[in-house]
């Protein structure tokens, strides 16, 4: 292919032409090259940094973890009008809402089940033996009902469904979650 060089301009046309157009043979500007190459070194370093490197502070997995943890705790909140013993259990598996019911276990609960949940004026909830029914919403439901003959005040107005809920999953989350947690032949239960 043959280039011919204007003396005037020192642009190079090339001899070839499509459709009646001849085409520039220029060099890019230095201006353009630079900012290309620099873009190419650029994006292996990000790539290296961000996306191979284990260095603290880049990483982004706590944080994914974290906010992963706080939408499944907006989740298992929103379900509070369709709680049953699955729930429950989920529930006491959720960091964020077993904190936020040892928050209201201390504060309300502590004081007859004692802070290590084993028990004094009222019963141990960390052993294996469950008086009141065998699943978790037994519990639930115990919390917000009360048990008048032995002293357990009616939560349901003061505590709201949502805290109850939460003082359950804390409690529960001191347990192993059963084969069936829908079952009602759990052999810690007592009759």
């Amino acid at each position: 292919m043959s280039k011919k060089t204007h003396k005037k301009t020192k642009v190079t046309l090339l001899e070839h032409s499509y459709d009646g157009i001849q085409e520039f043979d220029q060099h890019l500007p230095n201006w353009w090259l630079i900012t290309f190459y620099g873009a190419m070194v650029f994006s292996v370093f990000y790539w290296f940094v961000f996306f191979q490197s284990n260095s603290e502070g880049v990483n982004n997995v706590p944080r994914l973890e974290s906010e992963l943890a706080r939408i499944e705790s907006a989740k298992l909140a929103g379900a509070i009008a369709n709680l049953d013993n699955d729930m429950l259990w989920k529930m006491s598996r959720n960091a964020e809402v077993v904190a936020s019911g040892k928050e209201t276990y201390v504060a309300n609960c502590a004081s007859c089940h004692g802070p290590e949940l084993k028990g004094g004026i009222g019963v141990n909830l960390v052993d294996d033996v469950w008086i009141h029914g065998p699943l978790a919403m037994d519990h639930y439901n115990l919390i917000k009902a009360g048990y008048a003959p032995k002293g357990m005040p009616t939560w349901g107005p003061i505590l709201g469904d949502k805290k109850i809920a939460e003082v359950t999953a804390f409690i529960l989350s001191h347990h192993a979650v059963p084969a069936d947690p829908n079952g009602a032949d759990h052999a810690h239960s007592q009759h």
